[in-house]
């Protein structure tokens, strides 16, 4: 993004002016629109602004969620370049882990009683959104074992934002590494089609490859891929089909009966609402524009 040039087209003169990208006045500007926002910018719903961790930690989270997965997160922002926003993100994801019956007493509060009671505590993200980062911060992420995305915002004109990720880290990068040959079928007993569970492997391994940072969240119903927020949510094999669900408009793409089905409003396991059937390796080149867009929209 310090490399983006926005314009807006002048209908005076049938020229382009530009838009020039600034920081925020202050850090509760970011914080604000952020918070306001959250589902739509993060894909997280939004539970606590400044959140007290209590007089043993004296500290105060800027933001406290829970992304589609349900895994519990934290949002600390800063309006400029701050060298401490990793590690005092760090700081409270700990006191998050300590105090969990905590979170899910707020989850219950704010969201209700199933939510909390689906909280998934073993992929909990720690998101930094400020005006930049340095080389070093990109270096610490990557150092680190905990899912962490830094975000580089910057506000153009008086009513457009803009998001861009600097670097994403998965807090289970080497666990989907020694995965990645391991099927997918393995949580699912009633998939004996071994053709299926090698073409769930297939796309478990497309997915991962579509670019840096994507995380692996693995659910009972489901397994998403995740850059910031949900691109893919792959289904646990059936016996004769595979059903991904993508982040894609279902009105930008060609329905194909049998290979693509729009789902917008349908109840189903995972998120997107566009569902595509896999069955066969040809179904799976074929879907594999359809993830680049869902990634690249993410």
């Amino acid at each position: 993004m310090s490399g983006l040039k926005l314009f807006r087209a002048d209908a005076t003169n049938g020229g382009m002016i530009e838009v020039m990208p600034r920081l925020a006045g202050i850090e509760a500007e970011v914080q604000g629109l952020v918070e306001a926002h959250m589902e739509t910018l993060l894909g997280i719903r939004f539970l606590a602004s400044e959140y007290g961790t209590g007089p043993v930690h004296g500290g105060r989270i800027d933001s406290l969620g829970l992304d589609e997965n349900g895994s519990p997160v934290i949002v600390e922002y800063k309006r400029g370049v701050d060298a401490g926003v990793i590690a005092q993100g760090l700081f409270y994801l700990t006191w998050l882990l300590d105090h969990r019956a905590e979170f899910e007493h707020l989850v219950r509060d704010r969201l209700g009683g199933t939510a909390a009671a689906q909280v998934l505590w073993s992929s909990p993200r720690l998101i930094c959104i400020a005006g930049d980062f340095t080389r070093y911060d990109v270096h610490a992420v990557r150092e680190h074992r905990r899912s962490i995305d830094l975000v580089r915002y910057r506000l153009f004109g008086n009513d457009l934002l803009g998001l861009e990720t600097v670097a994403s880290v998965s807090g289970s990068t080497q666990a989907v590494r020694r995965a990645r040959r391991r099927s997918v079928a393995q949580g699912a007993p009633d998939a004996r089609s071994a053709g299926m569970a090698a073409l769930a492997d297939a796309v478990d391994e497309v997915l991962l490859g579509l670019g840096d940072g994507v995380n692996r969240v693995d659910r009972k119903t489901y397994r998403a891929y995740q850059r910031l927020r949900n691109f893919a949510c792959l289904c646990p094999p059936q016996r004769s089909k595979l059903l991904v669900y993508l982040k894609v408009d279902p009105k930008d793409v060609d329905i194909v009966p049998g290979f693509t089905r729009d789902v917008s409003g349908l109840g189903h396991h995972g998120t997107g609402d566009l569902e595509v059937q896999l069955r066969t390796p040809r179904d799976v080149e074929r879907a594999e524009s359809l993830f680049r867009a869902s990634y690249a929209a993410a």
